[in-house]
């Protein structure tokens, strides 16, 4: 008797809980649900490692090609630059050279920057333009190259050549004219007039 009664109560346990599953259907549901949610974590868990491992992998690239030398440098250039002031003293002696005029050169060239004028003409709205060489002779007295020169300016009286307004220079390095520590270079050197000082402040590159 006993054991019909167990028997009865585990049927009448089985059907109630059929009865459960009929009438709520979404809580299967909701543990399938449920699963998938916390596979589709691990997934986006494990997407996400490899995105940050890709964005970091990538910034470490361009901080490797940021900080490598411009073909430039690659190739032996030395950047230059400083400022040279007319030689009004004549410490450079010009007539000894046959030069028009020189500049006294400091910072990363130093010595005197001899200049010969070839050509020059102006415009009635002050532009002057101005073309020639020059000889670089370092302070040790037997370091030299040459250079062709072309000279751009404006003046406000340009038949005196006063009031300058802006100036500017390109020095192209005459290739093969380097003695002493100047043999086998080439490069350019730029200049731009300061009008309130009177300086004319160059940079440039050398190569070797």
């Amino acid at each position: 008797m006993a054991g019909r009664l167990l028997f009865r109560e585990s049927e009448s346990k089985e059907a109630h809980d059929a009865r459960q599953d009929g009438r709520c259907p979404g809580s299967r549901v909701t543990v399938f649900l449920l699963q998938i949610t916390e596979q589709e974590v691990r997934i986006m868990k494990r997407r996400l490692t490899i995105l940050t491992l890709t964005t970091l992998a990538a910034v470490a690239l361009i901080g490797v090609v940021s900080t490598a030398p411009s073909p430039a440098l690659a190739e032996g250039a030395t950047q230059i630059s400083g400022v040279g002031v007319f030689d009004e003293a004549d410490v450079c002696n010009s007539a000894s050279v046959g030069a028009d005029l020189a500049l006294v050169m400091t910072g990363d060239l130093e010595g005197c920057l001899y200049t010969f004028i070839e050509t020059a003409e102006s415009s009635p709205s002050g532009t002057y333009r101005e073309t020639g060489t020059e000889l670089f002779v370092a302070s040790d007295g037997v370091s030299t190259f040459e250079t062709t020169y072309r000279f751009e300016a404006k003046y406000e009286d340009v038949d005196n050549l006063a009031g300058e307004q802006f100036g500017r220079c390109q020095h192209p390095i005459v290739e093969g004219s380097g003695t002493g520590i100047y043999e086998g270079v080439s490069g350019r050197l730029d200049f731009k007039d300061d009008v309130e000082t009177g300086d004319f402040l160059y940079r440039g590159h050398l190569r070797f």
